[in-house]
């Protein structure tokens, strides 16, 4: 709330001059104005044509000038009655319009300039600009020709949208490895950031016309939600798995707020500010609960508020990335070294478990177990591990997917569930609920029964029974 107190607060450059609002119309020798009144407030184009007028003085220093214009209109320029140029053409209807660019520099030469006072005069419309912008001109302004470069800004999004992008690509194969939720959430978490850099750096790169920008802005609104909502989930499903949906729901509704903010960068920082907020929240119990990870979380989100606070003109345009580039990169990194090193005891563990058939060897932080199978009551999926329950009431994670436990686990164990294998030795029966059923067992809970796995549970109980009766 406070960076965006800040960002209402700071003066627009299209206040750089002090503009009036004229009647206008062409004339043989330059614009016939008539009727002019200060504008008050934003400059605004939007379903109308719009004649400015500003007396200005040549700027200071050596070098070429121009006029520039930012927003979503046609235009043209005069200076002292002498035109500048025209971006498409205004008029005073849509038929008669053609959309200009969004972005457009008027040069001007130094035998236009006069001693003293000179009138620049500026004709308008938007027509064609889709959805109604709070500001819809950004820039109106006289000043050095050309702008300083922004050539570091770019290099760095670029990198930063390459980095981006190259760690969706591995979050996806891990995905597609070993089928995790986290790592598809960060998959999508780097990928969206990533194709908001490319969008973000749009207008400088392309010369598009001015009805793109206004969904231009939406795409980037829209990416930032998302990137905000994926966060939360990424953050409650590492630190409050329970209260996870709950965050989600309530992201969700900040973000539909953040739709009511007026301009679409505050709607954008909302949105984030949302997001990194909730994430900062479960980082924050996290860290009062001492769970490992939460402090290195929590003071990362501190420092991007920081930066955003500190540098607030740079937040939606390069900070974000960085910070979404920094966020997503050492958790590749640190997932492909956990890979690496869960591979390697897969292969001690399961080449002891060669040695032991009747037994499941269990690989954990503490060391390795060697479970009997008939001990083992269930085998629930746990994300990228299993949880074994254990006739004793003990329950233990085990690294290894369900998927590959249930083509390893000897007959006596059925997959009743796409997310439970169960012990049939251990069932007492089961019972309907409504389509679906429960598993009855000897130890613990009941264990839900899929719909489409309901018969082959069915058979394989009542298959003793029959073979005893024959």
């Amino acid at each position: 709330m406070l960076l965006a107190l800040i960002l209402i607060w700071l003066p627009g450059v299209a206040g750089a001059q002090d503009w009036e609002a004229c009647r206008g119309s062409p004339g043989a020798s330059g614009p016939v104005l008539g009727d002019c009144r200060p504008v008050e407030g934003v400059i605004n184009p939007q379903g109308r044509e719009l004649w400015l007028r500003a007396v200005v003085e040549r700027p200071a220093g050596e070098g070429p000038h121009a006029l520039y214009i930012g927003g979503i209109a046609s235009s043209e320029v005069w200076l002292n009655g002498r035109k500048l140029g025209a971006n498409g053409r205004p008029g005073g209807s849509a038929e008669a319009e053609v959309p200009g660019r969004y972005q457009v520099a008027f040069p001007i030469g130094e035998t236009a300039w006069r001693a003293g006072g000179n009138e620049l005069v500026v004709r308008m419309s938007s027509f064609h600009g889709g959805l109604r912008l709070d500001q819809p001109i950004t820039g109106l302004v006289v000043h050095d020709y050309p702008l300083p470069s922004r050539a570091i800004t770019l290099a760095a999004t670029f990198a930063a949208a390459g980095a981006l992008l190259a760690a969706a690509f591995g979050f996806g194969v891990i995905h597609a490895l070993r089928r995790t939720g986290s790592s598809l959430t960060l998959a999508a978490m780097a990928g969206v950031a990533g194709a908001q850099a490319i969008l973000e750096t749009l207008r400088t790169l392309v010369p598009y016309a001015y009805p793109v920008h206004v969904w231009r802005l939406v795409g980037i609104w829209g990416l930032t939600a998302v990137f905000a909502l994926l966060l939360v989930s990424y953050v409650g499903s590492r630190f409050q798995p329970r209260a996870r949906r709950a965050m989600i729901g309530v992201a969700a509704v900040g973000m539909a707020l953040s739709w009511l903010v007026p301009g679409f960068d505050l709607k954008t920082i909302a949105a984030l500010t949302v997001g990194v907020g909730l994430a900062a929240v479960a980082a924050s119990v996290a860290v009062s609960r001492r769970q490992p990870g939460a402090r290195l979380t929590l003071a990362y989100l501190a420092v991007f508020v920081a930066v955003g606070l500190a540098f607030p003109e740079g937040l939606v345009d390069l900070s974000y990335f960085l910070f979404a580039a920094g966020l997503v990169l050492p958790l590749l990194m640190t997932e492909v070294v956990r890979l690496g090193r869960d591979d390697q005891e897969r292969e001690i563990a399961l080449t002891r478990a060669a040695a032991r058939p009747n037994c499941l060897t269990v690989a954990s932080a503490r060391g390795v177990l060697r479970v009997p199978l008939a001990e083992i009551v269930a085998v629930v999926g746990a994300d990228d591990y299993v949880e074994l329950r254990l006739a004793d009431g003990r329950r233990l994670l085990h690294a290894a997917r369900l998927d590959r436990l249930e083509t390893e686990l000897p007959a006596g164990f059925l997959r009743v569930h796409r997310s439970v294998i169960a012990n049939l030795a251990h069932v007492q029966g089961y019972e309907r609920d409504g389509g679906r059923g429960r598993l009855l067992m000897g130890e613990g809970a009941p264990l839900p029964i899929s719909r489409n796995r309901l018969p082959a549970v069915r058979d394989a109980l009542e298959a003793p029974a029959a073979s005893a009766m024959a």
